[in-house]
């Protein structure tokens, strides 16, 4: 149970923070132990556009961190489309590490700045 409480505590303390930052929209990141999720949220909390791993076209094999960061090279071209440059990133109640890391660095690469 306590586990549970600290782990929302630390998503409410993060998403607090990215939620703070100007105007700029956030970049939330949601990794399952399948699949990962990124969408860009405006201040309101709609959801501007969002992307998932299975909507990724990957025809030769590859390790989850490497599909992660191609997410996030895909999130950063839609985001440059709708003219988003800039926003916050919010990773919720995970640690920047591994695939959440390579979303990072994949939106980096991509474009975004945050």
């Amino acid at each position: 149970m306590k586990n549970i409480l600290s782990k929302i505590q630390r998503q409410t303390r993060i998403r607090k923070k990215a939620g703070n930052v100007s105007e700029r929209p956030r970049l939330s990141v949601f990794r399952s132990n399948k699949y990962i999720y990124a969408q860009i949220i405006d201040k309101k909390g709609d959801t501007i556009l969002g992307v998932t791993e299975k909507q990724l076209d990957l025809k030769e094999k590859s390790t989850p961190t490497e599909k992660a960061k191609k997410l996030g090279a895909e999130i950063a071209k839609k985001a440059l489309s709708k003219k988003i440059s800039e926003v916050a990133f919010d990773k919720g109640r995970f640690s920047y590490h591994g695939r959440i890391k390579a979303v990072a660095e994949g939106a980096r690469e991509g474009g975004l700045k945050f």
